[in-house]
């Protein structure tokens, strides 16, 4: 068979296109493993890395081993730190001890606490218990409280309780209350229902209006549901439309509706308009009619 040069050129060209695929896909592959290894995955080869691949791995997983100490993992390897790492880690450790301890947090050791250290935890849970016992909260020990202490947290509950019984909310106990105290509840929780009624809540006794607040909450009432039927809401009641306010509504309602004919956009009911106003419309513009 003859080769001539030219044939012999095309083939040489299309062995270094593949020897150039194939370098460039082990080059990728060599890439992702190294990422690989710097992040510490399973996919990691090791015996494939380069010198200087090695050396990155290296520091990187110094940085990971450091980082998982620092942030108290439990694969934190302390043999893999330096000297100075270690006393720093050790600094953190404790100062992060300190402060779980003053917090109150399960992961305290009061046994690595200074004496100092113990006294400032030992003042901070006080302080918490009492702030939770004047509070209300489940985690108070009025055992722990001094004499003075113990009075705050009384006054601290006839407030709470005071405060509850006016805002109808909470742990309210009427017998708690003192003679004055009760007034001003009764007053509060009439007003309470004077306001349900007027705003159309649930919580409302029409049985405990007086005779002003009965006409101010059949006014409010009217106005409210005047405005639903403007609105076209479902809890209109037409029956307690006044003749003027109906009217009034039926003008708005057969205003809107020429005014979509018109323009062609929205719900148009052509049998509610005049000769005249069905006779200025552009058929081609009609909107969809009944």
């Amino acid at each position: 068979m003859k080769i001539t040069i030219r044939t012999l050129l095309w083939a040489l060209i299309a062995c270094l296109g593949l020897w150039q695929a194939l370098v460039f896909a082990q080059s990728t592959d060599n890439k992702q493993n190294l990422l690989a290894c710097k992040k510490g995955w399973e996919a990691c080869d090791r015996s494939t890395l380069t010198q200087s691949g090695s050396a990155e791995v290296a520091v990187a997983d110094h940085a990971r081993a450091v980082s998982n100490c620092r942030n108290g993992l439990e694969s934190c390897d302390h043999s893999k730190l330096t000297g100075p790492e270690g006393t720093a880690l050790a600094v953190t450790d404790h100062e992060r001890n300190v402060s779980n301890c003053k917090d109150g947090l399960a992961s305290c050791d009061h046994s690595r606490l200074t004496h100092s250290e113990a006294g400032d935890a030992a003042v901070a849970e006080h302080q918490r218990n009492t702030a939770d016992c004047k509070e209300g909260v489940g985690s108070c020990d009025l055992s722990k409280l001094t004499q003075s202490e113990f009075g705050e947290v009384v006054i601290a509950g006839r407030q709470r309780n005071l405060l509850d019984c006016k805002d109808g909310v909470g742990l309210c106990d009427h017998s708690k209350l003192t003679h004055s105290e009760a007034g001003e509840v009764a007053i509060a929780e009439h007003q309470r229902n004077a306001l349900n009624c007027k705003n159309g809540w649930n919580d409302c006794d029409h049985s405990k209006l007086t005779h002003s607040e009965v006409g101010e909450v059949t006014a409010a009432e009217h106005q409210r549901n005047f405005s639903d039927c403007r609105d076209g809401r479902e809890t209109c009641n037409y029956s307690k439309l006044t003749r003027l306010e109906a009217g009034a509504l039926a003008i708005a309602e057969h205003t809107r509706n020429y005014n979509a004919c018109l323009r062609g956009h929205g719900y148009c009911d052509r049998s509610q308009l005049t000769p005249f106003e069905a006779g200025s419309i552009v058929p081609e513009r009609n909107a969809i009619t009944r």
